[in-house]
Parts: C-alpha cells; structure tokens; sequence
C-alpha cells in the first residue's frame, strides 16, 4: 500500500497561509522550491480538500481541471460539485474506506496537497504516513493551521533535513511507524 506524504510550506508558528489564504510571505522561488518542484514530478496522485483545490483558481486554475496535469486528482468534499471534470478529476465523499481504496490502487505515494482542515481529519484518522514540511523562515501569527482543527497528538520521527541558502528547511518527518507504535 503506497504512503499519504504531506508536503507542505508552513510558518515556523505552524500555519501554511495567513489570513485569507495569504501566503506572500512565504519563499516563492530559490533551490529549496526547485527542490519542492522536482519532487512532486514523483507522484502520480494527488489528494485535497475542496479549499485547497478552489484556492487554485486564483493562480489560473479552470474548474474542474488538474492542478497537476500529471497526477490523477482525487477532491474530497461534501459540497464541491462540478458539471465537466477532466478525465484525471475526481470528486470524491469524505471516507477512510476511500482513502484507503486510493492507497491500495496507486501507483505511487500519495501527494496530500494543502488543506489544513483535511489534512487534520487525515491526521485524526491515522492516515498520514509522513510530513514532508518545508518549513519557511516566518511568524504569521495566525491564519490555516497545519492540521486545522485536529486534536490529535503523537511524536513524529525526523528522517531527513536539508537547508537551503534562503533560509527554506525541508525536514520529513514519519508519522505512521509511530501512529502505528501507538495503536
């Protein structure tokens, strides 16, 4: 069963954007990007929250096309509905056995692409493998947590860190051997 990687840009107090989706403040470009860039060239499937897709649409994305032309989208949502989809577009229930079934039938790691609230009722559901954070040299105060609204607690496992010149960290973390640790 392939693993659920988040990877995600966050503020050193733990937000991925700032209020009103604000994320200006965050490192746009420099080898740690290109790095982020490259490693999503990786994956074959993508998962996201009905926010983190439509947060694309002020970056050019049509409704109802990929974010990522070369990854089969799958967007989780109770109210998203769409009349044309790409062939590649899903729009899919919120449901562990879903998550599970795209587990099972990818072909690669799953990349979680943003969204604090999903990403925080994946958490709580035990089904992200590890954390991917490219951690930005920034205070934002507040604005999207993380994990949004999870309670959840658990200590991750740090198996890999790089630095790079703009001061951008990427530091993966495996949360699933300790989920499972815990179980």
């Amino acid at each position: 069963m392939q693993r659920i990687i988040y990877y995600v840009a966050s503020s050193l107090d733990g937000f991925i954007a700032g209020v009103d989706d604000d994320i200006s403040k965050f490192i746009p470009q420099g080898n740690g990007v290109q790095k982020y860039l490259s490693d999503l060239k990786n994956f074959e499937t993508v998962i996201m929250g009905r926010r983190t897709y439509e947060f694309g649409y002020q970056y050019g994305l049509e409704p109802g096309q990929p974010a990522y032309p070369h990854m089969e989208h799958h967007i989780f949502s109770e109210t998203l509905t769409m009349d044309t989809l790409a062939k590649n577009v899903h729009i899919e229930k919120i449901s562990t056995d879903r998550i599970n079934e795209i587990k099972r039938n990818s072909i690669t790691d799953i990349y979680l692409c943003g969204g604090g609230q999903f990403a925080g009722w994946l958490l709580d559901n035990g089904l992200i493998d590890q954390l991917k954070l490219k951690l930005n040299p920034i205070i934002l105060g507040e604005g999207i947590p993380l994990f949004g609204n999870s309670k959840a607690s658990l200590v991750g496992k740090l198996i890999d860190k790089e630095w790079f010149d703009e001061g951008l960290q990427i530091l993966t973390y495996d949360l699933k051997d300790i989920n499972a640790q815990g179980s």
